[in-house]
C-alpha cells in the first residue's frame, strides 16, 4: 500500500510508514531481464528513489545517446529504458544513473583504468564501476532513507581496483540508521567480502526470491508467516 509518497509496511502485525530508497544496483554481468524491468516498473510506483548501476546502467546510457565502448548492453531493450525514465518523471520518482565511470581496456584488475564520462566511455574500454562524482551521488541518496533494497553490487567487485563503488555504497547503508535489506548472492557475498554484513538489517541470498518481491508478487513462506 501507499499512503501520501510512503510504503506501508505490515511488521510483526502493525503497519509502519516508511520513506523509501530502492537501490537496484546490478552487476556487471546482470543484465536487463524481464523480472527486472518487472521489478522496476513496479517500484516506480511506490519509490521515492530508484537507484541503477552495474551492468544495466548502460543500457539507459545507450538509450539516451551515449557512447559505452564495449560495456555490457542490451539493444533490444533501449526503448524500455527510455520508458521506464519517462515514467519516472511522470511520477515524480528520482531515477538517478551513473555519470561517470571507471573504465578499463580490459576484463583485468591489472587492467589499464581511467574515470570517463558514463556518455563517453572509449570504444575499446567497458565500463568496470562507478566514478567518483557518482559515488558522491548515489551515497547522498541514501542519506536520511527510512529503508534501502539493495539487489547487486555497484561494478566488478571481486576486483579490488574496480571495488570501490560497492564498498563505498555498502559504507553508506551501514552509516545512514536506515532499515537495509540487501538481496541476492552477489550483493550477499559484496557486503559480507567488504566486511559489513554485521551492519546490515537482512541479507538475502535469494536473489531470484528477492526480485519476485520487488515486482510485487506474493511469496508463499512470507504470506504464511504473516497470516499467523
Amino acid at each position: 500500500m501507499k499512503i501520501e509518497g510512503k510504503f506501508i509496511f505490515k511488521v510483526a502485525g502493525t503497519l509502519t510508514a516508511i520513506s523509501l530508497v530502492v537501490a537496484l544496483l546490478l552487476g556487471l554481468t546482470n543484465m536487463l531481464t524481464a523480472d527486472k524491468i518487472a521489478a522496476i516498473n513496479n517500484l516506480l510506483d511506490k519509490a521515492d528513489t530508484i537507484i541503477i548501476g552495474g551492468g544495466m546502467a548502460y543500457t539507459f546510457a545507450k538509450a539516451q545517446g551515449g557512447s559505452i565502448g564495449k560495456s555490457l548492453c542490451e539493444p533490444d531493450k533501449l526503448d524500455y529504458a527510455l520508458e521506464m525514465i519517462e515514467k519516472a518523471k511522470k511520477n515524480g520518482v528520482k531515477l538517478l544513473l551513473p555519470t561517470d565511470t571507471v573504465a578499463a581496456d580490459d576484463f583485468s584488475n591489472d587492467a589499464k583504468r581511467q574515470v570517463v564520462s558514463t556518455m563517453a566511455i572509449p570504444e575499446s574500454w567497458e565500463g568496470m564501476d562507478i566514478g567518483p562524482d557518482t559515488i558522491k551521488t548515489f551515497c547522498g541518496a541514501v542519506k536520511g532513507a527510512g529503508t534501502v533494497v539493495w539487489n547487486g553490487p555497484m561494478g566488478v567487485f571481486e576486483f579490488d581496483n574496480f571495488a570501490a563503488g560497492t564498498r563505498a555504497m555498502a559504507q553508506a547503508l551501514a552509516d545512514s540508521g536506515a532499515v537495509t535489506i540487501v538481496g541476492g548472492g552477489d550483493s550477499a557475498a559484496a557486503v559480507e567480502q567488504l566486511g559489513f554484513a554485521d551492519k546490515i538489517t537482512h541479507i538475502s541470498t535469494g536473489g531470484g526470491a528477492s526480485l519476485e518481491f520487488l515486482e510485487g508478487k506474493e511469496l508463499p513462506g512470507v504470506a504464511c508467516l504473516l497470516d499467523k
